[in-house]
């Protein structure tokens, strides 16, 4: 039997709030000898509950990634909010599932956690119940960065409002977007610069439309700083269909189908119209210089 010391939460973004949680978590799995994980769910119970859709920071795949190479968290258990984590009471969620399925011997959440049926488990009881049973437990208090408690939803609003810089203080790492390369109109790789047009997951949010500096992370583990433009690129598109582009600079070769993984830095400026590819060309060349100065004094 695999006995864990397990970490409780959505983790949209894998804050610097949550990563007090998973630095608890992996610490005392070292101390016990136990394997760290988090138990987690594919989809924000909010949204399965309300039915109102939740856009995220994060994939279900980016938290995983984000968990398991910043934190060292081996196990993540993302496991479907379905009728029975959506109706299973507080008091068996703890002794039935966390311990009887996944082995928990000790417990960490945070200082909001609330979970079970209608969420009648909170960090009280949670304390109470694995005194109960012998269990470990580390409550963990909130996390504030210049006297702002660092929280998913306000990390949201920074980067709808395309704050990256701002929003990558509060998560303790840069803004990660991951996904497929899929056909663009081929304007971009044929009479500017080699892009790689981005398949957004669904339910994820991207940045404020705009041009950023980003870093381009390819499945062989190779990178290269990148101009991202999010938007609707209204002077060699219809204006109306939302696209990530990146500009890999120094990059030669075909990505078509590939996952990528783009990482934010900096909002450079705001998408624009220009009246010929010239003009655009002359600007996106001008945003690459930008960005290699960027990634210089980094």
């Amino acid at each position: 039997m695999k006995e864990r010391v397990i970490a409780l939460g959505f983790f949209d973004g894998v804050h610097l709030g949550h990563a007090a949680l998973l630095r608890r978590t992996a610490e005392e799995a070292a101390r016990r000898g136990c394997t760290p994980a988090v138990f987690t769910f594919d989809r924000p119970p909010k949204e399965v509950v309300t039915g109102v859709p939740c856009p995220l920071i994060n994939s279900p795949e980016d938290r995983r990634d984000l968990i398991r190479r910043l934190y060292g968290i081996r196990d993540v258990l993302m496991v479907p909010f379905d009728q029975e984590m959506m109706t299973t009471p507080w008091e068996p969620y703890i002794t039935e599932i966390l311990v009887g399925r996944y082995h928990a011997v000790h417990l960490v959440a945070g200082h909001d956690h609330h979970f079970g049926h209608k969420n009648g488990g909170n960090p009280e009881r949670l304390v109470e119940k694995c005194r109960e049973l012998g269990l470990g437990c580390d409550i963990i208090p909130k996390v504030e960065v210049a006297g702002i408690t660092v929280s998913s939803t306000y990390i949201r609003r920074l980067v709808e409002l395309g704050q990256i810089d701002r929003a990558n203080r509060f998560l303790g790492h840069p803004h990660t977007l991951t996904g497929i390369v899929r056909h663009g109109r081929g304007i971009g790789s044929a009479r500017l610069f080699p892009t790689a047009n981005l398949t957004i997951p669904p339910h994820v949010l991207v940045p404020s439309h705009g041009v950023y500096v980003t870093r381009a992370y390819l499945p062989g583990g190779e990178s290269y700083a990148a101009v991202t433009n999010v938007g609707t690129r209204p002077t060699v598109n219809n204006g109306t269909d939302v696209t990530v582009e990146a500009c890999l600079l120094d990059f030669e070769g075909d990505l078509y189908g590939q996952t990528v993984r783009l990482e934010f830095f900096q909002h450079l400026r705001d998408e624009m119209r220009f009246d010929s590819l010239d003009a655009l060309k002359a600007r996106i060349a001008a945003d690459a210089e930008t960005t290699r100065r960027y990634f210089e004094h980094l």
